[in-house]
């Protein structure tokens, strides 16, 4: 077997056979595919398509190029994945709320990526905490405490990470088939029971159109499915940030106001509460969603779930007394300054990518791949569609390491939304489940 051969059956629409995708998957992680290759390769996938069954396939090769985790604990490995959006800091919310209900979540996650937050850089932003840990201190510390949210190692779908670096200067980071590959490969190989999918739709999501959304959700759900995790997947929007804030620190900041109860946002309470819902379903500690949601809400409403994301910070280096002292924890902006609407009316639509590419310029994320991020900058006090204004009350509030930098991120901010005399629609919530 050969490179060659492979992609020329791809070309051709004869498809790619399952020791077809383990032996290319494995070239691409030992280097013995060449970046021309996996080009090619990537390209013949993007024009061609593949089958559910090689989509399957290439997913547990890519799976297979790397470390593979075992688990022996007493309750189901379950995780969550979100294709990404502005405000969205679900993660943090969701991992401690399912190990309170008896879930064990070793949440593999990833950094900013485009006009999107990372978890990993939010989780950054809490003094001491690590993201990379060894393989035996994540298995330790996903058994004590009930979960972990961390890095994927070097280890985890090297596959993945070769044909990502190609696909994104060839060209083909939009084929569905890759995307479902390229995400489900590092959730697997996290050796998950259960799986619930986040698929973002609107302006701030990759996917902007309902029908992408769609085609993205059940290719996710029908190919994890395939490969034995039991897997499910909420369509939830993006028009507009699902919080109130934009930024790591900030993001971190929200989070804890939720769990200790200070002050909750509606619409990051909901989707956690969803999402938690489907997931014990999944995982077989909820006999239906009513019933894991009602588990969800009572392990935030009680304080459980903010105790377990304390030992979490503490087991990966954070502070010991970070749920009671996190407003001093967290790193604060040198200037805030808040946006002024310029005109009087009701908030009708919202650029939401523009406001993500307004924290990345504010340093909240990266224009390059070395870049160091600040982590108290972005966003904050963000308002919603269909919120009254009058001209110069604050549509956001932001964040900035300098007045210039401050000036900049008004100017955005303010072009991001458009406001209108008449009461807008508002979009749901969430718009529908694939399983």
């Amino acid at each position: 077997m050969e490179a060659r051969g492979i992609i020329a059956a791809l070309r051709d629409s004869r498809g790619l056979p399952a020791e077809a995708a383990q032996w290319f998957a494995a070239g691409l992680a030992s280097g013995q595919v060449t970046d021309a290759q996996a080009g090619a390769f990537a390209m013949a996938v993007l024009i061609r398509g593949l089958s559910a069954d090689d989509r399957v396939g290439l997913t547990l090769a890519m799976r297979d190029s790397g470390q593979v985790l075992e688990w022996s604990l007493p309750g189901p490995v379950v995780d969550k994945h979100s294709t990404g959006g502005i405000g969205d800091s679900t993660s943090l919310l969701l991992a401690p709320a399912l190990a309170a209900c008896g879930a064990y979540v070793p949440m593999i996650s990833g950094r900013g990526l485009g006009h999107t937050g990372g978890t990993v850089d939010k989780l950054e932003s809490i003094p001491g905490y690590r993201t990379d840990v060894a393989t035996a201190d994540l298995h330790r510390i996903v058994a004590e405490v009930g979960c972990a949210i961390v890095a994927a190692s070097a280890d985890i779908a090297p596959a993945d990470r070769r044909l990502y670096a190609v696909r994104d200067v060839t060209g083909t980071v939009e084929s569905i088939d890759l995307i479902t590959a390229s995400i489900l490969s590092k959730k697997l190989a996290a050796g998950l029971e259960a799986l619930v999918l986040d698929v973002k739709v609107g302006s701030g999501a990759f996917m902007k159109t309902m029908e992408d959304a769609r085609g993205l959700a059940r290719s996710l759900v029908t190919t994890a499915n395939g490969a034995g995790c039991r897997t499910a997947a909420l369509i939830t929007d993006m028009s507009q940030p699902l919080a109130s804030t934009a930024g790591n620190a900030l993001e971190v900041l929200e989070v804890m106001e939720t769990l200790t109860g200070a002050s909750v946002n509606q619409a990051l309470w909901d989707v956690t509460v969803a999402l938690g819902g489907e997931a014990l379903v999944l995982a077989g500690l909820a006999g239906d969603a009513v019933d894991g949601e009602d588990q969800i809400e009572e392990a935030l409403e009680s304080g459980r779930a903010a105790e377990v994301f304390g030992r979490m910070v503490t087991a990966l280096g954070g502070p010991a007394d970070f749920v009671d002292r996190y407003p001093d924890r967290l790193p604060a902006a040198a200037v805030v300054r808040d946006v002024p609407a310029q005109a009087a009316g009701f908030i009708a639509q919202i650029d939401t990518e523009a406001l993500g590419h307004a924290v990345v310029h504010l340093g909240g994320g990266r224009l390059r791949g070395g870049d160091r991020i600040n982590p108290s900058v972005g966003l904050s006090d963000l308002q919603p569609i269909g919120e009254p204004l009058a001209r110069g009350e604050a549509l956001a509030r932001v964040h900035a390491a300098s007045d210039a930098d401050a000036d900049r991120a008004v100017a955005a901010v303010q072009a991001a939304f458009r406001i209108s005399a008449g009461v807008p629609e508002e979009p749901p919530l969430i718009h529908e489940r694939v399983a």
